[in-house]
């Protein structure tokens, strides 16, 4: 009589015994994982909209801890914002003073002169100078996960945009002092700011790029922005000292346009600037332009050669 009796050791490890029966129930299929790869988009896009609106937070958090870390441990804090163009305006109003002739039209003080000139250059030159070294610094960052890279450029526009509107307490009190009323072109204000942040922000995604991968740059920025201090009018106006035949040419310079407009605007000083802030908006678009390309093209082995 021959048992029916499988012995344990007969049955193999995936549950079938010798005559060809499972002794198991068979194992359902595991679910496939779904994997999602993030990386750089396609070399033709200039930049992703909706992924920079994503990473929207990120680029909040950044500006946030650049401010945090400008006045730490300061005794004077925020109020550095206010005291820094007042003491440059100080010095060119004694300056001038000594010369004997202010750059600037009759009637007008020219201590707003130099603040409408001096608070939009500081906000034009922290965003370039910080947009600048702005892939170096976070460089660690930059090699542990990917996000937009164009979020750290874009995030340094914003802590000289808050310090400019802080510092705006100082024209608009000088117009109190000396009882002057804003006609209604004060509301293009935020048409010239905005022209000016444009520019900043195209010529630091230019730099950032370009520094990433030269470092030389970072030596050459502040000979460059000296220079587009005095090619700007900053503490003078365009008609004082620029002949008429020479002024198309001096706007290509977008700092031209976006400052005379906010003169403009705010003093109502002469005719609106609409062929130099043209100009300099066509320039800017132009720099932003080839700067969002350039950028695009070393995004993908940013990572390997910062």
């Amino acid at each position: 009589m021959v048992s029916s009796n499988i012995e344990p050791s007969a049955i193999d490890e995936a549950g079938a015994d010798p005559s060809g029966k499972s002794s198991a129930p068979a194992r359902e299929p595991a679910a496939k994982e779904t994997l999602r790869y993030f990386g750089p988009t396609t070399r033709w896009r200039l930049f992703n909209i909706l992924e920079l609106w994503r990473h929207r937070e990120l680029l909040w958090a950044l500006a946030v801890r650049d401010i945090k870390v400008r006045y730490r441990q300061t005794l004077v804090g925020v109020a550095w914002v206010v005291l820094q163009p007042l003491a440059m305006a100080g010095v060119f109003l004694v300056f001038f003073g000594l010369l004997g002739r202010l750059p600037a039209p009759e009637g007008i003080p020219y201590s707003l002169i130099l603040l409408t000139g001096l608070l939009p250059w500081q906000m034009v030159s922290g965003t370039v100078s910080q947009a600048t070294v702005s892939l170096v610094t976070n460089q660690q960052l930059i090699r542990k996960v990917y996000f937009p890279r164009l979020v750290l450029p874009l995030a340094t526009a914003i802590p000289p945009l808050v310090d400019f509107t802080i510092a705006a307490a100082l024209p608009v009190g000088v117009m109190v002092y000396y009882q002057l009323v804003p006609s209604w072109h004060v509301v293009f204000v935020p048409v010239f700011v905005g022209l000016a942040v444009l520019a900043a922000v195209a010529v630091g995604i230019w730099l950032s790029a370009v520094n990433a991968i030269y470092r030389d740059f970072g030596y050459v920025v502040p000979v460059i922005l000296q220079l587009g201090f005095f090619l700007s009018p900053v503490v003078y106006t365009t008609s004082s000292l620029v002949p008429e035949g020479w002024q198309p040419v001096a706007a290509l310079n977008p700092m031209v346009g976006a400052i005379e407009g906010l003169r403009w605007a705010m003093l109502g000083i002469g005719d609106p600037p609409v062929l130099s802030a043209a100009i300099g908006a066509a320039v800017t678009g132009f720099v932003l332009l080839t700067g969002l390309t350039y950028f695009r093209r070393i995004e993908g082995f940013l990572a390997d050669r910062i």
